[in-house]
């Protein structure tokens, strides 16, 4: 079969076989065999991922047997959309509730975001292989956003001012390149430095700062939850910086102690319930040593289960003694924002400042609020 038919007739599933002939035998039967497995499920006219339509015959592929099968037929970037596809389009709990599987999937933050939501299914031999994953998620996040969350911190460059001597900032090129214009050979077209400069490092002042995280555990907020998690494990390690990080629904639970160690919040925090966000703003305003030195960030949907106007009023109390309030709807790589915008309004009105960031955003919305003072 022509290529191009051949991929046609892998999108299109068994039913259009009659038009675009069989895949034959061999890696195009079991590629085909893989897909029918999970799009097969769509219903006539009813294809939430394309085109591709069931066919008659049933599947004898396993969970397991399937995990195998892509890991073997697909590139890493296939996987990964087709374990999310399990997951969060045909909601196959197989995929994280089976040790098996869980030993084998790519580890990637849609696998964690279902882990954090079935966990509550799982027993101790599916944990042990779930907090694995989520191990190896959290490992890869950290990495990712460590270095980018620490720079926003540490060593604001001063580029108005020039050493002699290194001082940990870069090389001042340009007026290096003017200091040793008289030592340039025409001749030999090359410029001799004998003198260099370096841009001064200065360091910003975070030895009495606090930033309390307070992170909405609704079943809508787990990417944020995660990234609060490692955000949260970033900024506690660096030097002068007092971090909370406070989880609520209904009810306020300080993790805290915690903190340094995300696999464990993450593997302790409990998904789904209602929203009472001004309950646990209050609580982080009773955590508030320095008024003026401090940051209280609320990631919510800000869908608000409390009494009506408390929020407003917990925020504006803060607001007014000089607490910098930032709401966020989202903390994710993506930060895109899903949020109640009418009461997102309210708080704005209050005094506090609302919008969606990445960690990065957040880390340099910080260390400037911080510098400001």
């Amino acid at each position: 079969m022509d290529e191009a038919l051949l991929r046609w007739r892998l999108v299109l599933g068994e039913a259009s076989e009659g038009c675009l002939g069989g895949v034959g035998e061999g890696e195009a039967a079991r590629v085909d065999a893989a897909l029918d497995w999970l799009y097969g499920r769509d219903t006539e006219g009813d294809a939430p991922s394309g085109p591709r339509s069931a066919g008659s015959g049933a599947s004898q592929l396993t969970v397991p047997d399937w995990i195998n099968a892509i890991h073997e037929l697909f590139p890493k970037r296939t996987i990964e959309r087709l374990e999310r596809d399990a997951v969060e389009v045909y909601g196959i709990a197989e995929i994280v509730t089976d040790p098996r599987v869980l030993e084998q999937v790519e580890p990637n933050p849609t696998l964690l975001s279902a882990v954090l939501q079935t966990k509550h299914l799982m027993n101790e031999e599916v944990l042990a292989a779930a907090r694995a994953l989520v191990r190896k998620v959290v490992q890869q996040l950290m990495e990712e956003l460590s270095q980018e969350v620490r720079s926003r911190f540490l060593g604001l460059v001063a580029r108005n001012r020039s050493h002699r001597l290194p001082r940990g900032g870069p090389l001042d090129l340009r007026r290096t390149l003017r200091g040793n214009l008289s030592r340039w050979d025409p001749a030999a077209r090359k410029l001799y430095v004998e003198r260099t400069w370096f841009h001064e490092r200065r360091n910003r002042r975070l030895d009495t700062w606090q930033i309390i995280l307070l992170v909405d555990q609704s079943g809508s907020m787990v990417d944020s939850m995660v990234h609060a998690a490692v955000t949260a494990a970033i900024l506690h390690g660096l030097p002068g910086v007092d971090s909370h990080l406070v989880v609520f629904d209904t009810e306020v639970v300080d993790l805290t102690a915690d903190v340094m160690d995300p696999v464990a919040t993450l593997m302790s925090v409990m998904l789904g319930g209602g929203t009472h966000i001004a309950k646990a703003v209050a609580y982080g305003a009773s955590l508030i040593k320095a008024p003026r030195r401090a940051v209280v960030v609320v990631i919510s949907d800000f869908y608000e289960g409390d009494t009506p106007g408390r929020l407003e009023g917990v925020v504006r109390e803060l607001c007014a003694q000089g607490t910098q309030v930032l709401g966020l709807a989202a903390l994710d790589r993506n930060a895109h924002p899903v949020y109640d915008r009418d009461l997102a309004g309210r708080l704005v009105q209050a005094g506090a400042k609302v919008g969606a960031m990445t960690p990065g955003e957040l880390a340099g919305w910080l260390s400037e609020t911080m510098r400001g003072r």
